[in-house]
């Protein structure tokens, strides 16, 4: 064979070879996603994530595949998605809160997970430290255990004359019992009695916000907890018929009709979220990637529900305020 027609049919191979790559389709990615909730807050941060991975060039249907469950508060479906989440053996898995963070980590030791939402994963055992993570979880704290204080700060300065205060928390998870522990330090400073509400149990939830209101000079906090935000619409309902005045630990309370609260921006979280995501498919280990913290809290009141419940807004927090919903 002549020199000539050697190298055209190497290079008609060499073509062939490129083309052939070139017609291969691109890998699918598959990304698992677990919220121990469920509702419009739940979807809403979803479709920030979803949005905020396209911004990296991952979009679902072309090089990911996202598999969504949701738990509806029950702890025992949060147990089985997570398990079968697990077995699917996905690229990563994000979890939203504690709760579905924790069974997650229960099922998996090997698959990459981004966790949001979390109050405290080292207290909780997800990471060794918030700067070295250094097993197969990284991700988003949700607030640092002080702020629990906060909230009851901010209850008292709406209404001054505030002598009790009721706290639904879910006492079987830690973080239901810290943010109780910091809540009850401030109030003795305060001078202020506190109680808890078992935010598992839409009666209990019924019978206690109707006891202390009936007691009157009191007021409501919603700490962070999965179940509460599956019982959202009946608290809200509640302080809004015994007009009794409450503070929230995230913003969607508020948009649904709550009063007052005071949160991170947890759509940035779940931007950055995306962009560990990101990292993890490009061969990053969580073990490799800092635990972030928010850098701001946003104080959120609803001046539309405090009309409506005759209650007097102090014009001061309507000034601090980062968002006031009329």
């Amino acid at each position: 064979m002549r020199r000539r027609e050697v190298i055209a049919l190497l290079g008609g191979a060499a073509g062939y070879s490129i083309a052939a790559r070139a017609q291969q389709p691109q890998r699918i990615r598959r990304i698992g996603v677990l919220t121990g909730g469920s509702g419009p807050e739940s979807q809403g941060r979803i479709a920030v994530f979803l949005q905020a991975l396209g911004q990296y060039g991952w979009n679902e249907g072309q090089n990911i595949l996202l598999e969504i469950r949701q738990g509806g508060g029950d702890l025992e479906v949060v147990r089985k998605h997570a398990v079968e989440l697990a077995s699917l053996t996905p690229d990563v898995i994000v979890t939203i809160g504690g709760t579905a963070t924790a069974r997650v980590i229960q099922a998996t030791k090997t698959v990459p997970i981004i966790f949001t939402i979390v109050p405290d994963p080292v207290g909780s055992g997800f990471v060794r430290s918030l700067a070295r993570p250094g097993g197969n979880a990284t991700g988003f704290t949700q607030f640092e255990y002080s702020l629990s204080g906060k909230w009851l700060e901010l209850l008292k300065e709406i209404s001054p004359g505030l002598t009790r205060a009721a706290v639904i928390r879910d006492p079987n998870v830690q973080a239901g019992v810290a943010q109780f522990a910091v809540i009850q330090a401030i109030a003795s400073v305060l001078e202020i009695e506190v109680s808890s509400i078992d935010a598992r149990q839409a009666s209990e939830i019924e019978q206690d916000i109707g006891d202390i209101a009936r007691h009157g000079n009191a007021g409501l906090i919603v700490s962070s907890s999965t179940n509460a935000l599956v019982h959202r619409d009946l608290i809200i309902a509640l302080t809004a018929q015994y007009k009794l005045p409450a503070v929230y630990s995230q913003r969607e309370y508020v948009i649904a009709g709550g009063l007052v609260s005071y949160a991170a921006d947890f759509s940035k979280q779940f931007r950055s979220a995306a962009g560990y995501v990101d990292r993890i498919l490009k061969g990053e280990k969580p073990a490799d990637l800092p635990v972030g913290s928010p850098d701001k809290y946003n104080l959120t009141i609803n001046l539309k529900t405090a009309k409506t419940t005759d209650i007097a807004v102090p014009p001061s927090l309507l000034t601090r305020a980062d968002e006031v919903i009329e």
